[in-house]
């Protein structure tokens, strides 16, 4: 079994408050038996952005780099409680700051940095340059090694985010998430996790954030039992309510393996061929938008 924790935290209204905070409810997690600490969205900050552009540079003054202070605590702790952790921050980055995650394995090392792909540049999110690739990394655990991939937020509302990852050879997909989670958004999660027979892990902030209800939650990606073709089963592992908390679940590596050889979903009966609309940079109304960035 693959333990996931899901820290759904509110933050401290300082670095290095939440700092603190993000250690030691990594250490609380340990001891609960996880392998893997999943933080939500831009930890560092809290996810905050400046009201308007007069207050840019103060914000962006926040965002750190891998070899920070910050992140080397983070590394630490990884190291030292032999468990892999992924963290979130604002990336200092050339031009405009990143939405960035970065997991550390048992032993520290770092083993893949993602920044957000699709920024809400219709909001503050404008403020942050968008990544440019989706990663997969090949994680050493206690359960093994398991190919982690990552994608943050609203990357979730475009199904190209997890087909990709899937593509790539994730088996289990981590969420940092910072908005409300309500009908439609666990129907995406469910959905990416469905289709591409992926486990997925989403940590959330908890309601004491602005425009945050919690609900952090994770999904296997095993749909059907395998005997039975109307076998159906829940996919659920774990949903959190609405308060701080640290939620556990626990994926199930070798029964998803198995799944994902037999099952008709995923990238066996594709036709890849029929797709070249979907790369196609042209936007037709009713959908252009002015703030959109290519």
């Amino acid at each position: 079994m693959f333990k996931v924790a899901m820290l759904q935290m509110a933050p401290t209204g300082s670095r290095k408050g939440n700092l603190e905070k993000g250690l030691l409810f990594c250490k609380q997690a340990k001891e609960m038996g996880a392998d893997l600490a999943l933080f939500p969205e831009m930890w560092n900050i809290g996810y905050s952005f400046p009201q308007d552009d007069s207050g840019f540079s103060a914000w962006a003054e926040k965002a750190i780099g891998i070899n920070s202070d910050f992140l080397a605590a983070v590394k630490g702790q990884a190291k030292q409680l032999h468990m892999a952790i992924a963290i979130t921050y604002l990336e200092k980055w050339p031009g405009l700051p990143r939405n960035t995650v970065t997991v550390f394995d048992r032993s520290g090392n770092e083993m893949l940095t993602y920044a957000k792909v699709h920024t809400c540049d219709f909001g503050s999110e404008k403020y942050c340059a968008p990544g440019d690739d989706f990663h997969v990394c090949e994680l050493n655990t206690e359960a093994g090694t398991i190919k982690i991939g990552a994608m943050i937020c609203y990357d979730r509302e475009f199904p190209e985010s997890a087909r990709i990852l899937m593509l790539k050879g994730a088996e289990i997909i981590l969420v940092p998430n910072a908005c409300p989670i309500e009908e439609h958004r666990i129907s995406q999660l469910k959905t990416r996790a469905f289709e591409n027979m992926t486990g997925i892990a989403m940590a959330n902030y908890p309601k004491e954030m602005p425009d945050c209800n919690g609900h952090s939650q994770a999904y296997d990606g095993i749909a059907f039992d395998g005997t039975d073709p109307f076998g159906y089963r829940d996919m659920l592992l774990v949903e959190a309510g609405e308060e701080e908390g640290i939620y556990i679940a626990e994926f199930d590596i070798e029964e998803i393996r198995r799944y994902r050889e037999y099952e008709a979903f995923g990238n066996a009966y594709r036709k890849p061929k029929k797709y070249g609309m979907l790369v196609s940079e042209s936007v037709e109304p009713p959908f252009i938008r002015k703030d959109s960035r290519r």
